[in-house]
């Protein structure tokens, strides 16, 4: 009975959608066959959505994506210039080189803070040894979806993520910019473009056109792609990533606008970087080296061969079956720590416990990067003559291992036979690759020709410490990236594969063979663990290219890309969408999966009519004051289907919707009530101006309450009507009771809908789907129910 009952508060909420009060509650009838011992998995499945998640689930309102298509509307659109999008892509540059300033400062921060962090590790080192909220990303992607998530776009939000970002990173946590960057970006884009802040109490008119959902969602876009373009200096990347994962709505013009932004965002933080190291001034501006504008620059490319596709296959299915172990891992953590923060009560302890939580994991992760190394001892520095740098450079002292050196003895120079100069340096192999910033790490293991500077003990310890740790971290009170850890996670097990290889076949540096090369599978087995993880295909490939320069492994990164994702949707969704599973926010997939008692349904063999809501509430072209009040009083639902007769003596069809806060609006206006006989009135009606009723949201929602209860009780308001034909939506989208489930989804989501009115031939209102109404535990729970009783007619059938 509780659950009835929570769920009927959810019902209650914006997404009940019009259900008459005097009507039996659909969900409550369809709930019993939960109750059968025999249910399927789905019914189990939606049986864990029932209480605490449903109500969570609820709080998320839907949001539109395209703009109301009303008289007053068109009346405003008539006044803009028409295709001079000038100002859009003005914004969108605007929006790419401050991203990538961002970009820049972040990475300057960063660096010089793990500079500053290390001068004070080694004083304390020499002394006693002898010898940072979630990414955000989640949160970005259901707001793109349609899902509105309050306060992630705000001031407060960007300062706290990006102080939270740079200090996380810089202390050493397995974490990496990435993501926090890609939230940082759209909430630049969402700024920018709207040009007002409540807190700081700004509001420029200058882009006012762009006040709407559908262009306030495309900058955003841009500016989550331009956030990844500027941490990877990847600005083709960013674009495909933000098609493939970030974006639910998209077309060739954003396309081509967010490339604009992506490039303008790589370019300023390139053009920065050339000449800024650690604020310092370093000369050549304007200069892009090689070695600054690739992330994880490959020097050596190497000639492939046909037998290197087989260890690429086991990359694959290891990074798929790694990839899923580590979603499964994080998503239990993540609950027990969800559920450890729900039984603290009191708010503000449990904001301390948060930030306890965030200071132990950072206590592990230092001690563990700071005394695993001693138990390693010191390796030579070896580089394969192929591979020596001395054809390029005076002396080999240029491949320097920096902080990794550690507790190892310094490096001193040999002259050796013609005045060739060498080094004896060697290094710490834990320390390099536990103890020093991720991105560097990286590029170690990358590094060609280095086949026999890591052994099996470091990567191992590596591994299984970077493993957990990077899992632990993932979801704690700190601003954190998920894609260092995943590209350092595949290289490590990456470099173990080719490790193995040469101890099989030899280091080999002929023509034939040089592809036995543990770089080489570490930048394979990074991509196969990233794409385990995250499931990405194309925009990874790319990116994986971009950050390398190693076009020639494109084959082999891209089957093992494929074969990551592949074996771990045989487990588990991807790790971005298990987490927006997670903190409840309705997202709807691209596809609908719907299960019913282990079998998969087919969506085309059910109708609209069979998730749709029946008994809507209805509204006229000219409505009362007084009833408008008490229905708004008396319900939340966020919008009204509007009917009309063309004829007197013919039914009401369906003509459009209008929303809760455009009759809230108007209902604030008193200048455009009417008379029943307005008609005879020698003066025209007045009509609010498109700028007026697009507000989105109410100023004082207290006021608001009294003033529907004086409209309510006053006898006055009886006798005054409103006009809504001007500010009705007629353009909204509606579909017949018996059209194809699937493509109804098809439809919501991609034209971003809101609602979606259900008529049948005569054109009548029967009923309405909401984005909630289309999750998949709704559906496997409604489906599952027809599915359920529809069984026994079909057994009576094959008896008869």
């Amino acid at each position: 009975m509780a659950s009835i009952l929570s769920y009927k508060r959810c019902e209650d909420g914006e997404e009940q959608m019009l259900l008459a009060e005097e009507r039996p509650d659909l969900i409550e009838s369809l709930d019993p066959r939960c109750n059968d011992s025999n249910n399927s998995r789905s019914c189990s499945r939606s049986a864990s959505l029932r209480e605490e998640e449903r109500e969570r689930l609820c709080i998320h309102e839907s949001l539109d994506y395209l703009i109301s298509h009303s008289k007053v509307y068109k009346k405003w659109l008539q006044g803009q210039t028409y295709r001079m999008d000038w100002d859009r892509w003005l914004l969108m540059g605007l929006i790419g080189i401050v991203v990538g300033t961002l970009g820049f400062l972040i990475h300057q921060i960063i660096d010089y803070l793990i500079k500053l962090k290390w001068e004070l590790v080694e004083n304390y080192i020499q002394f006693f040894c002898p010898t940072g909220a979630p990414s955000g990303l989640p949160e970005v992607i259901g707001f793109l979806n349609g899902a509105s998530i309050q306060h992630i776009f705000n001031i407060k939000t960007f300062g706290g993520t990006f102080v939270s970002c740079v200090l996380a990173v810089a202390s050493g946590l397995f974490c990496g910019p990435e993501g926090p960057m890609i939230h940082l970006g759209a909430i630049i884009g969402y700024g920018l473009s709207q040009f007002k802040s409540e807190i700081l109490g700004i509001h420029l008119p200058s882009f006012t056109r762009f006040w709407n959902s559908a262009d306030k969602r495309n900058f955003i876009t841009a500016g989550a792609g331009a956030g990844i373009a500027s941490v990877f200096h990847a600005p083709v990347g960013g674009l495909l990533f933000t098609l493939e994962e970030v974006a639910s709505f998209w077309d060739i013009k954003l396309a081509w606008q967010t490339f604009f932004c992506c490039m303008m965002a790589a370019f300023t933080t390139d053009l920065l970087s050339s000449s800024l190291c650690g604020f310092v001034y370093r000369g050549q501006f304007g200069f892009f080296k090689a070695e600054k504008r690739i992330l994880f620059w490959v020097k050596n490319l190497l000639d492939m061969s046909v037998l290197a596709f087989v260890p690429a296959i086991f990359l694959g299915i290891l990074g798929g079956l790694l990839g899923a172990l580590f979603v499964f891992l994080n998503i239990k953590i993540n609950k027990l720590r969800m559920w450890f923060f729900s039984t603290i009560l009191k708010t503000s302890l449990r904001k301390t416990s948060k930030l306890l939580e965030s200071v132990l994991v950072l206590v592990l992760t230092i001690t563990a990067t700071v005394y695993l190394p001693y138990f390693f001892h010191c390796t030579p520095v070896k580089i394969l003559p192929m591979f020596d740098l001395t054809s390029k450079s005076k002396n080999i002292s240029q491949v320097k291992w920096q902080i990794s050196e550690y507790n190892c003895p310094p490096a001193t120079l040999q002259i050796g036979p013609n005045l060739v100069k060498n080094s004896n340096q060697t290094f710490n192999e834990a320390a390099a690759l536990l103890a020093e910033n991720g991105m560097r790490g990286i590029m170690y293991l990358f590094r060609r020709g280095t086949h026999e500077e890591f052994g099996y003990a470091s990567l191992f310890t590596a591994l299984v410490f970077y493993f957990l740790l990077s899992c632990l971290t993932a979801g704690s009170a700190v601003a954190s990236g998920l894609v260092i850890p995943m590209l350092y996670i595949g290289a490590l097990y990456g470099r173990i594969v080719g490790l193995i290889l040469v101890s099989i076949l030899g280091i080999r540096t002929d023509e034939y063979g040089a592809w036995i090369d543990p770089g080489l599978f570490a930048a394979v087995g990074a991509a196969s663990f990233f794409s385990g993880v995250s499931r990405l295909t194309i925009s990874l490939t790319v990116i994986m290219v971009e950050i390398t320069n190693d076009v020639q492994s494109l084959l082999l990164i891209m089957l093992a890309v494929m074969l990551a994702k592949m074996v771990g949707d045989w487990f588990n969704m991807s790790l971005y969408s298990s987490l927006l599973k997670l903190k409840c926010i309705p997202y709807l997939d691209a596809e609908p999966f719907v299960c019913h008692r282990k079998n998969w349904l087919n969506l085309e063999l059910f109708a609209a009519s069979d998730v749709m809501k029946p008994n809507v509430k209805v509204l006229h072209l000219k409505e009362n004051i007084a009833f408008l009040a008490q229905l708004l009083a008396n319900t939340s639902h966020s919008a009204f289907p509007v009917v009309y007769k063309s004829k007197p003596d013919q039914a009401e069809v369906f003509l459009g919707t209008i929303t809760r806060l455009e009759l809230c609006v108007l209902l604030e206006n008193e200048a455009i009530f009417e008379t029943e006989s307005v008609e005879d009135s020698r003066s025209p009606p007045t009509i609010l101006s498109y700028q007026k009723i697009r507000a989105e949201k109410l100023l004082d929602q207290q006021w608001m309450t009294m003033l529907l209860g004086c409209y309510s009780t006053d006898p006055r308001y009886q006798r005054l009507f409103i006009n809504l034909e001007p500010y009705v939506n007629k353009s909204a989208v509606s579909v017949q009771a018996h059209f194809s489930l699937q493509r109804t989804y098809i439809i919501f989501r991609s034209l971003g809908l809101r609602h979606l009115t259900v008529v049948n031939f005569h054109n009548q209102v029967v009923g309405i789907i909401t984005r909630k109404d289309l999750m998949s535990f709704q559906l496997e729970e409604k489906l599952g129910f027809q599915q359920t009783s529809q069984q026994p007619h079909s057994d009576e059938e094959s008896l008869n």
